[in-house]
């Protein structure tokens, strides 16, 4: 990926961060971007649930070309892969993933040594 990142941030994956950094992609894409920060959202939490809170991750937002955003979430598991399920009504969790496919063009996962980056990318911001 060549595009320069237009948000690149290093935390540590706590629910309590989310709502910062959802407000630092608002303020560094300068419109409204409901469907970048609900990824992002999205991608955090999964870290928190499924490698753990307090997992170092880096946040990065790019454009990526075309008019569309990239976002890509990298923690150190290169285990804990994300899997698209198929939710019911009474599942009280499953949905993320659901909701992330539904709203990106694309998205998948870049295994390395270092762990795993989750990435999406999103047409027209909103």
């Amino acid at each position: 990926m060549n595009s320069l990142p237009v948000l690149e941030l290093d935390l540590l994956a706590f629910p309590k961060a989310v709502p910062d950094l959802r407000h630092a992609i608002r303020r560094r894409l300068g419109e409204p971007c409901d469907d970048v920060q609900l990824c992002v959202t999205e991608l955090v939490g999964n870290v928190v649930r499924h490698v753990g809170e307090g997992t170092p991750v880096r946040v990065r937002v790019m454009r990526a070309g075309e008019g569309r955003i990239r976002v890509e979430v990298a923690d150190p598991d290169p285990r804990a892969l994300p899997v698209l399920l198929c939710a019911t009504g009474d599942d009280e969790s499953g949905r993320g993933l659901a909701l992330l496919d539904a709203v990106a063009l694309r998205w998948g996962v870049e295994q390395g040594a270092a762990g795993k980056t989750v990435w999406c990318e999103l047409g027209e911001v909103r």
